[in-house]
């Protein structure tokens, strides 16, 4: 669909400005004077106001003969990750237990440079960190099930125990022998229409689902390290594959609820404040007013709020569906538009 709303066109033309990513796969905007199509965050030189037409989908804009920009690439940065990166995590995927090399990459066509590009900027560390994260996870499952740390070293391409034994520590905060009871949060990533999420997930469930652009990100990690006393290891357990299928579905308008298993760590109000987010049917909003009424505190209005600005899982427990007293979109970590975009996204399906 075309945005025609004047105040909504300044407000996507100032974050076209501005390069901001919370507005990643938001809108996409044709230049009328080169026929192409950017998303928000392209590095070109930025055209006027009066030549530029956004659309909600690339889709409408290539309908509308906008061809897609070669710096920005829309159709694969709007939502995924490169090709080239996509097949080197699957050669890390494919390989747990081996170092992938620089020459390896470039015996697939991959750039190596470009890779440690896009890991530093997507995942905050280089792409040989990645690998020797989901190594590491590898080799503690393998001793959490009982097999010996000199064989699970040197399967897991090192070349000493020390060496090992180091990089195990440094990752996972206990010594191999220690590790067994260690908990450990496994984390991941996903691609949406509205940009790409970090997930995560323990043992018992999704404890985390954010888009990579928040803000308190960092800040979620570490209160979330803290409150179950565990590390972060890049990696994939059946709650998160679970987590993926169900938001692909959410996000095709075919699902409605959410089923996979959840892990809240937080304050009795806290947890108080999700359960009722919980209980908000599909396509339907509420108060921040309303929810305190819910928990029979009608003045703790604001404690509400805050505690909705803590829920760390995104759209599976839905604090997007929770607006203003007078109907306003207000507050939301991901971004207001991106609120809005749930929002219509679930009212549309919730007709069908």
């Amino acid at each position: 669909m075309q945005v025609t709303e004047d105040k909504t066109i300044n407000a996507y033309y100032q974050a076209l400005v501005n390069r901001e990513t919370s507005f990643v796969g938001i809108f996409f905007v044709g230049v009328k004077t080169t026929s192409i199509f950017c998303i928000a965050t392209c590095r070109a030189r930025k055209p006027k106001l009066e030549n530029v037409v956004f659309y909600t989908t690339f889709k409408e804009a290539l309908d509308n003969g906008y061809r897609p920009c070669k710096i920005c690439k829309p159709t694969e940065n709007a939502n995924e990750a490169p090709d080239q990166v996509e097949l080197a995590i699957q050669l890390v995927k494919d390989n747990p237990k081996q170092k992938i090399t620089d020459y390896q990459l470039r015996e697939k066509n991959i750039s190596p440079e470009a890779l440690r590009r896009w890991f530093n900027k997507n995942y905050g560390m280089t792409f040989q960190a990645y690998q020797r994260m989901y190594r590491i996870n590898n080799a503690y499952l393998e001793l959490k099930k009982g097999s010996k740390t000199t064989s699970t070293a040197f399967d897991s391409g090192y070349e000493s125990l020390s060496g090992f034994g180091y990089t195990f520590k440094k990752i996972i905060g206990e010594s191999p022998r220690n590790s067994a009871t260690k908990y450990i949060i496994l984390i991941n990533r996903l691609t949406t229409p509205i940009g790409p999420m970090f997930i995560c997930s323990t043992d018992k469930g999704i404890c985390l689902l954010e888009f990579v652009d928040r803000r308190m990100l960092e800040t979620e990690f570490k209160d979330l390290q803290k409150l179950l006393k565990a590390s972060i290891l890049i990696g994939e357990n059946e709650h998160i594959k679970h987590a993926k299928n169900e938001i692909a579905e959410y996000f095709s308008g075919t699902r409605t609820t959410f089923e996979v298993p959840l892990e809240t760590p937080g304050t009795e109000f806290q947890s108080s404040v999700w359960k009722t987010l919980l209980k908000i049917d599909y396509g339907i909003t509420t108060t921040y007013q309303q929810q305190a009424i819910s928990l029979e505190k009608p003045n703790a209005v604001r404690a509400v709020a805050s505690a909705n600005g803590h829920n760390r899982i995104s759209i599976i427990v839905p604090c997007h569906r929770v607006v203003g007293k007078d109907g306003t979109v207000t507050g939301y970590g991901g971004g207001i538009e991106r609120k809005k975009w749930l929002l219509d996204h679930e009212r549309k399906n919730a007709r069908k």
